[in-house]
């Protein structure tokens, strides 16, 4: 952005430190994050890129916001209450003043929405993609925060939410689908990261990870974490009204049924719990001895490919 990059900056992403002290109204090349007594800090990082994670052309101010939900899903799965970010992106030629400022708008609107503050970051230009980084930051009560590892034999497999909606969403955008009220493309756009179920994970979960790739796969992370195997049944899992009519309009319901487990964005947390799961959680399945993940479906066991999105 040439000469125009700290102007832009000030006038884009200042406001949005919400004049956090460690932001240095973004001067500086750091910021400092005090600590905050009898809490861990816990950072995470997700990006996206166009074409991959989102579609071409999609508006500015979605793609920001979807960023930033990502990321924050992260911390809700790990049991934390999110408070800072910092923002990389890299505008390719077609991003002109009004798109980077409709997407610092509706980045604006998620950090005060989600009670955060941008921190800092960097901007710069790119002839390839659209591709934007954002480092979130939460606090959790010292020793707290809620890991991949740590599922024990004879715990209780549960989710929050609803499953599926994600891989819907994304087929609905394409245009593959009917989606007559917009419901299943906007939880695709607008994923609701599950931050009001943290006290619940700090209080009961041994283990969770949030459902990016694939319900499938993720609680396949937990499995390997804990070195211990994963059983899923997947005629428990949770499906909005949506994906049930969708689900009922197939022909082959196990198909469709592995499709939704295994298609990803949905952004809901799957934990392992030692009993019946807290409110806000279904249970699907059982963490047992051994290795993998178990699929079943009508009391089949099925086989499963990939268990969802992968990356590389």
């Amino acid at each position: 952005m040439g000469g125009d990059e700290f102007s832009e900056i000030a006038r884009l992403f200042r406001p949005l430190t919400g004049g956090a002290p460690g932001a240095f109204d973004l001067l500086d090349d750091a910021a400092v994050v005090s600590p905050r007594p009898g809490h861990d800090l816990v950072v995470t990082k997700d990006a996206i890129v166009e074409g991959v994670h989102f579609p071409v052309g999609e508006a500015p101010a979605l793609v920001a916001r979807k960023l930033l939900r990502v990321n924050l899903s992260d911390l809700a799965a790990k049991a934390a209450e999110p408070f800072g970010c910092f923002l990389a992106v890299a505008w390719p030629q077609a991003y002109g003043p009004a798109e980077r400022a409709a997407f610092a708008e509706g980045l604006g609107d998620d950090l005060k929405a989600f009670g955060l503050a941008l921190l800092g970051g960097d901007t710069v230009s790119t002839p390839g993609p659209f591709t934007a980084s954002l480092t979130a930051l939460g606090w959790v009560p010292e020793g707290r925060m809620v890991r991949r590892a740590g599922a024990r034999v004879g715990d209780v497999v549960a989710v929050s939410g609803a499953i599926g909606d994600g891989t819907l969403g994304l087929a609905a955008v394409k245009g593959e689908i009917d989606d007559p009220d917009g419901r299943l493309a906007s939880r695709y756009r607008l994923p609701t990261p599950r931050l009001e179920l943290r006290a619940a994970l700090r209080a009961q979960a041994h283990a969770a990870a949030d459902v990016s790739d694939g319900l499938v796969a993720d609680a396949g992370h937990i499995g390997e974490a804990g070195r211990v195997a994963i059983r899923l049944d997947l005629d428990a899992l949770p499906l909005s009204p949506p994906a049930r009519r969708w689900l009922d309009a197939q022909s082959d319901r196990a198909a469709a049924l592995i499709r939704l487990a295994t298609g990803g964005d949905d952004y809901e947390i799957v934990a392992a719990f030692a009993d019946t799961p807290p409110p806000g959680f279904t249970a699907i399945g059982a963490v047992e001895a051994g290795e993998g993940t178990r699929v079943f479906c009508a009391g089949r066991e099925m086989k499963i490919a990939q268990g969802g999105w992968r990356h590389l």
